[in-house]
């Protein structure tokens, strides 16, 4: 740094000007500091003129300030009135006016005939100014030439209490005395603005000392002359040059280049990964940043030999320049190059394109394509007929399906796909599959073998043009699925002995490929029939909802989604809906385990946040004993809601855990989503699940979904929500079926199956009539027993049920024994009539009857066996106020239907 500073001392000050301005960098320095000076130039000026502005401002405000004090201060319109007003007031004023620091305050008559003034030989004298404005009650500011010079001065009014002008009071200022303070400010202003000018003028010659560093002190015909020189030797050189940054961004390439690499119009400033039609090796060469020399890489059809070297060797920015030659002509000699590299790039493209998806159609069609034209002008795939339902090939080439037929025309001979072939023995395709060697018939015109299978067919193929045939065997872990046949035409030289190794190659490829969709297949089979067999085949008979349902697997197979509708005793359903995490057997599994453990906890009839806990508890002892197994992987998680509808009260009574709250759809068509407690999923443990309940009009819609049904990549779940709600609002009296169809079509719009499992179900809620339900209120008196009895004789007469007299009063009379004799009060009774008739005692204690076989000396213990005997089914279920025992009964075949 000392060295340099002493060599810029030396420098000529002289020479350093001329060359400074004659430079780029120095006329951008002159123009900056003329620049610099205007502007500060320009705001001195503006802050003298703002400061003059200010202080002439500032004397008329203070001037007017004092002659308004002076005027309204006490004892001045005394002093009017006293025979000699000039004796009380010039004192005053005088003290006033050296308090106020103004040079004057006058105070005269309404004549303006003074009686006071800094110069006493002015008093009586007639004052100079205006008046007039003053006499009428206003302040009046002016500049006159008075006897101090040259004066601004202020003129207001003396009044008495009644308005009446009785004199006036002039103070004001000599204008030199003004300007006297302007000056005072001037150096203040002048100092700044010189230090602005000089920090300014700082700043600028640093800036220009680098812009002259980085131009190299060129003046400007010079930059124009080498940018010239640049274009023209960049662009018409007939080698490519390419710029690359560090970081892999591509910053300049010449005209050559750009043919060469075929690179698109806007390529400076993209990543060199980016650029279309670069070849893998070349692109990663040019990331690299690594020296090369007369590397050869292919760009397309040309041979390119490539040198690079970095650019940071002189100090320059990091980065590689690349220089490309064109060595095309050299493909002669390297001719079995070439054709090794196209063999290697369509094993490339096969491993790509060959085996994208677990179809077995997909994939046959895949290896028809991937070698058409480049190998072979037709491609046909015969699978067995077995491999394409996912179970083992046959053992001979019989049976085989024609899977797939890719050619350069549409207009061919071969066998069309899906055709079902039974090759002879002797023909390539059968020897092929039989020992696993490909066949090669390199000249089809004068083979023989070939012919029998078909030779009618075989004479078009010859007429068609086609003129050699490879059959490669596709065969995985030692076993033969197919074969796969490549045509030649007389666009192509016959196939020889190393375009069978090719095909081999490009078989074996596919072949690992097909083995594994058709095991996929077969397991998704399995998990098809396993799901179909878990899930509801039909929906039961009941009469408290309507039911439509939607079940969408996904893309990627069977999942975890159930749904469920159980009927329940009083006429109640019970509605759940759950999500297994997964898809697979293990899934569909897990998920009918859980439905079955819903079906047995609803058989006991529990509230819906016992069942939930009990099915925590369930989840937590498979995942529990399936932790120690190495072949499953447990519960990942499950999440389920359970609800439990009344149509006799129209509640429902739902809880969750962890899963989506339904919707509720009223009458009139407005959406709703009920704020339900959410449980933590299924199979966490240790937190209780809370119930909400729901009073349900009639008519009103629950729609109980899966996160499938709202969630997705590309939309937010709140997202998912609005939509579910708009397919849902303003379509009061939509019937369930098309309520489903609708939301599917609303949320699922496009085609295929969706990305995640979908259950759907809708219920539409009806309400038991009231003529359909009869209750009592009993005493715990043993005589109200038969007073009961008479009258359910009365109702079941009312209801055309008289056939059915007997056994209720038998059954009526045992559980309302029971009650009265082991219960609490309150006992109630309740009768309904739906799809059975049902019988119902409650009382408030929380004790269970138990079924028992009376022995032949025992005088009690026989009422429940005669209720079971005599009812079609009968339990008990408990309630918050106790227990409920009941019975049902079925009803004469003409009275099935509520009507």
């Amino acid at each position: 740094m000392a060295r340099r500073f002493a060599l810029f001392r030396h420098l000529s000050v002289k020479r350093l000007i001329s060359r400074s301005t004659r430079s780029v960098a120095g006329q951008v320095l002159v123009f900056q500091v003329a620049l610099v000076v205007l502007l500060v130039l320009c705001g001195v000026i503006a802050l003298v003129l703002q400061s003059e502005r200010d202080t002439n401002a500032e004397a008329r405000r203070r001037s007017t300030a004092v002659a308004q004090t002076f005027a309204h201060s006490p004892g001045v319109l005394a002093a009017l009135q006293s025979p000699d007003p000039s004796k009380v007031l010039q004192p005053l004023t005088e003290k006033a006016r050296r308090a106020a620091d103004v040079d004057f305050i006058v105070v005269m008559d309404t004549e303006g005939i003074r009686y006071t003034h800094p110069l006493p030989d002015r008093i009586g004298k007639r004052f100079v100014g205006e008046i007039e404005p003053s006499l009428a009650g206003k302040v009046y500011v002016e500049s006159v030439d008075g006897p101090l010079g040259h004066e601004v001065q202020s003129t207001v009014p003396i009044e008495e209490s009644d308005g009446t002008v009785v004199g006036l009071v002039s103070a004001g200022l000599k204008v030199k005395n003004v300007e006297s303070q302007v000056n005072r400010q001037l150096p203040i202003i002048l100092g700044a603005g010189a230090g602005a000018l000089a920090l300014s003028t700082g700043v600028t010659a640093l800036v220009g000392r680098r812009l002259q560093r980085q131009t190299h002190s060129l003046a400007p015909d010079e930059m124009t002359l080498m940018y010239a020189h640049h274009d023209a030797v960049l662009h018409s050189v007939r080698e490519g040059v390419v710029i690359v940054a560090a970081d892999g961004r591509l910053m300049l390439a010449n005209d050559e280049a750009r043919r060469l690499l075929e690179l698109p119009a806007d390529v400076e400033g993209r990543h060199v990964s980016e650029l279309p039609g670069l070849d893998p090796e070349t692109k990663a060469l040019l990331i690299s940043g690594r020296e090369a020399s007369d590397e050869v890489h292919f760009a397309g059809d040309r041979l390119l030999a490539v040198n690079q070297r970095p650019t940071d060797r002189a100090g320059g920015p990091k980065g590689t320049v690349v220089t490309l030659r064109d060595s095309t002509e050299l493909q002669a000699v390297t001719g079995r190059a070439e054709v090794a590299r196209e063999r290697l790039r369509l094993l490339y493209d096969a491993g790509l394109g060959i085996g994208t998806t677990l179809d077995v159609l997909r994939t046959a069609d895949e290896l028809a394509r991937v070698p058409v034209p480049r190998f072979a002008d037709f491609v046909t795939v015969d699978l067995s007929d077995a491999v394409l339902h996912g179970e083992e090939p046959a053992p001979t080439a019989t049976d085989m399906r024609r899977s797939a037929v890719c050619g350069l025309a549409e207009d061919h001979p071969l066998n069309e796909r899906g055709r079902l072939i039974d090759y002879l023995p002797a023909t390539p395709q059968a020897r092929g599959y039989g020992s696993g060697l490909s066949q090669l018939v390199s000249d089809l015109p004068t083979a023989a073998d070939w012919r029998v299978q078909d030779p009618e067919r075989a004479k078009k193929i010859i007429d068609y043009g086609i003129r050699s045939l490879i059959v490669a065997p596709i065969q995985a872990r030692g076993v033969v699925l197919g074969m796969a046949s490549f045509w030649r035409t007389e666009r192509h030289q016959r196939f020889d002995e190393e375009d069978l190794s090719l095909a081999e190659e490009l078989v074996t490829r596919a072949a690992v490929s097909i083995d594994n969709a058709r095991r996929y297949t077969r397991e998704h089979a399995l998990a098809v029939t396993l799901q179909r067999s878990l899930l509801p085949q039909a929906m039961p008979e009941q009469s408290a909802v309507d039911i439509a349902h939607r079940y969408l697997p996904a893309q990627s197979g069977v999942g975890g989604d159930w749904f469920d509708v159980i009927p329940l005793p009083g006429s109640r359903v019970a509605l759940a809906v759950g999500d297994v995490v997964g898809h697979g057997l293990h899934a569909a599994a897990t998920m009918g385990r859980l439905r079955t453990a819903v079906h047995n906890f609803s058989s006991l009839d529990l509230p819906p946040d016992e069942l939930l806990s009990h099915l925590d508890d369930l989840v937590g002892r498979i995942d529990q004993d399936e932790a120690d197994t190495t072949s499953a992987a447990g519960v990942v998680g499950a999440t389920c809601l359970y609800g439990i509808y009344d149509p006799v009260t129209r509640r429902c009574v739902m809880a969750r855990a962890g899963h989506l709250a339904p919707a509720l759809v009223h009458p009139d068509g407005t959406v709703a989503f009920p704020d339900l407690p959410a449980g933590p999923p299924l199979g966490l443990g240790g937190m209780p699940f809370q119930t909400a309940e729901l009073y349900l009009a009639e008519g009103t819609q629950l729609v109980l979904y899966t996160d499938g049904l709202i969630e997705d990549r590309k939309r937010d779940l709140d997202v998912g929500m609005e939509l579910l709600r708009d397919a849902l609002t303003g379509h009061p009296g939509r019937p369930p079926e098309k309520t489903c169809q609708d939301v599917l079509d609303s949320l699922l719009p496009g085609p295929g199956r969706p990305k995640d499992d979908v259950a759907l179900l809708v219920a539409r809620t009806r309400g038991l009539p009231p003529d359909r339900i009869a209750d009592w209120d009993v005493p715990p008196d043993p005589a109200a027993v038969a007073g009961m009895r008479d009258a359910v004789s009365e109702k079941l007469e009312e209801w055309g049920l008289a056939e059915l007299g007997f056994t209720t009063e038998l059954i009526l009379s045992e559980l309302l024994t029971n009650a009265i004799r082991y219960g609490c009060e309150p006992i109630h009774v309740r009768m309904i009539r739906d799809r059975t008739l049902i019988c119902e005692v409650a009382d408030s204690s929380s004790t269970s009857p138990h079924l028992r076989y009376a022995a032949t000396t025992d005088e009690g213990g026989r009422g429940l066996f005669l209720v079971s005997q005599m009812a079609e089914r009968w339990g008990t279920r408990y309630t918050p106020q106790g227990k409920v025992i009941w019975a049902e009964q079925a009803l004469p075949e003409v009275d099935r239907q509520p009507s």
